[in-house]
């Protein structure tokens, strides 16, 4: 509970909060609940002269995103380069419970933070942005209760790896069970992380998340290298060192907004913490159920490679190693145009809302083509880098030209998710993409790799077709039903409603 108490305690004590308060006059609860300002001069964000403006906006923004993204993916992953030379059962052990902590509980904090995406932007760009800080207390407290369900369950894994997994991989089960108890110490701080992340995001300071996620890899690879190799703690000190890491993420955000900038934005903590959940749940539960669909699907392809062969399972991952780094091309750009339509929608200033939707998805575009030229440009380089095995790099070369092509289409989809969540329309995005992904890419996928005996190339291009799909019905329903007053009267009632 130290991380808890040292986020808030920074938070509680940011200097510049009383002179911001006392600029609003009219105390804590009047402000967040009162009528619109008509006056132009509260709002947070200004309306572009045009595509370059908004273009330059959305580059500065998402430049940073793609560095952090990777940055707190390789956070959890690293493990597997500190273990790896102590045996086979440790290196399936941290893949197993990386894979579990990521589906039970990653996803859950990723999801349900989503929310904040529409709701926090949306309350910086119309003025209220006491009503920001807000939104993150009462997220936080939500991930930190779901907080309670997740360590149990990671705390019974051991049993459920020693039913799921064959005798033999008796080693790789207990590993695993101990894996997922030790790394729970750092959920709290993940949790927080992801939610302080949005505070961020939503006042347009991305690169603070970047420096932040440096300084915590840094600790954790130096730690990492201290506990397992150097104290020869052995396997336990991967986890630790993993914990120690994600513990710290919030830490260091909260001493940025209280020694630089962002605490204008922060409130006491009241009694109003309590409230206007329902909201919130209505946005996170659609975004969380994408954002696990989405998860789980990859992890469908890896447990469905491994029936194809080692050859194909080596291959495999790999193939997802590159596909997960474009997709964080995507995804930044996505993350920066929503907050960007986001802010502007709170604003009112629904012209420049219009020019940003259109230059993110040009941005998206230009992001799926770098992806490719990237891809296809270091084809007979990339497959060294994960294998020795002939065959294996072979797979890889063959299959990399359909990881290039998805990877051109990733951002599109990012960029449509990213808009419905600006606008508060998640559930639009999971009511399409779950059906599509389940009922058709995956069953696809399965038919192509082994009744057409196409392999991973089958496997790939089902989900080509089931991400094609999504795309046509996306924009379709946002060309034909998108109602940009709409969605202003919609984040009006959400900032002056609380």
């Amino acid at each position: 509970m130290l991380t808890v108490g040292t986020f808030f305690l920074l938070f509680e004590k940011a200097r510049t909060f009383f002179a911001a308060s006392q600029a609003l006059g009219t105390g804590y609860d009047s402000n967040i609940s009162s009528h619109k300002n008509p006056d132009p001069s509260v709002y947070e964000v200004n309306p572009s002269k045009g595509w370059k403006d908004e273009a330059t906006i959305i580059f500065k923004d998402a430049m940073p995103l793609i560095l952090a993204l990777s940055l707190q993916y390789a956070l959890t992953a690293s493990s597997i380069l500190f273990v790896g030379h102590i045996g086979n059962a440790e290196v399936g052990a941290v893949s197993l419970a990386n894979m579990t902590a990521t589906i039970t509980g990653y996803c859950i904090y990723q999801g349900f933070s989503t929310a904040l995406d529409t709701l926090c932007p949306q309350a910086y760009g119309s003025g209220k942005k006491l009503l920001v800080g807000l939104h993150l207390q009462r997220m936080s407290m939500i991930l930190l209760l779901l907080t309670i369900p997740i360590g149990v369950l990671w705390f019974n894994f051991t049993a459920i790896f020693l039913r799921m997994l064959p005798d033999s991989e008796h080693d790789v089960a207990v590993l695993a069970g101990l894996y997922l108890k030790i790394v729970f110490a750092g959920a709290p701080g993940y949790a927080l992380f992801e939610a302080g992340k949005r505070f961020f995001q939503a006042q347009g300071l991305f690169t603070p998340i970047l420096l932040v996620l440096v300084i915590c890899a840094s600790v954790n690879a130096f730690l990492s290298w201290l506990f397992v190799w150097k104290l020869n703690w052995g396997f336990v000190g991967a986890p630790i060192s993993v914990s120690i890491a994600m513990d710290l993420l919030p830490i260091l955000l909260a001493l940025y907004v209280y020694l630089f900038r962002g605490s204008e934005c922060w409130v006491p903590i009241s009694k109003n913490i309590w409230k206007g959940w329902g909201p919130m749940f209505r946005l996170a539960i659609p975004s969380w159920l994408m954002v696990e669909a989405e998860f789980a699907t990859w992890e469908v392809m890896t447990l469905s490679a491994s029936y194809l062969g080692t050859r194909s399972l080596a291959a495999q991952s790999g193939l997802t190693t590159v596909t997960c780094f474009a997709f964080y091309v995507g995804f930044s750009v996505s993350v920066a145009s929503g907050t960007r339509v986001a802010q502007l929608i709170g604003a009112g200033i629904l012209e420049s809302v219009q020019t940003a939707t259109r230059v993110a998805f040009c941005a998206a575009a230009c992001a799926g083509l770098f992806n490719f030229v990237v891809i296809m440009g270091l084809r007979g380089v990339l497959p060294a880098l994960f294998t020795s095995d002939i065959d294996v790099r072979n797979l890889t070369f063959t299959t990399l030209p359909m990881i290039a092509v998805l990877s051109t289409l990733d951002p599109i989809v990012a960029c449509l998710t990213g808009i419905l969540r600006a606008i508060g329309r998640p559930a639009l995005g999971t009511s399409v993409q779950i059906p599509v992904y389940y009922a058709l890419a995956i069953p696809l996928a399965l038919v192509m790799a082994f009744r057409l005996h196409w392999g991973l190339l089958g496997q790939w291009g089902g989900l080509l077709i089931g991400q094609s799909l999504v795309i046509v019905i996306e924009s379709g329903l946002l060309w034909y039903m998108l109602d940009w007053d709409k969605a202003a009267e919609d984040a009006y009632q959400r900032n002056y409603s609380v």
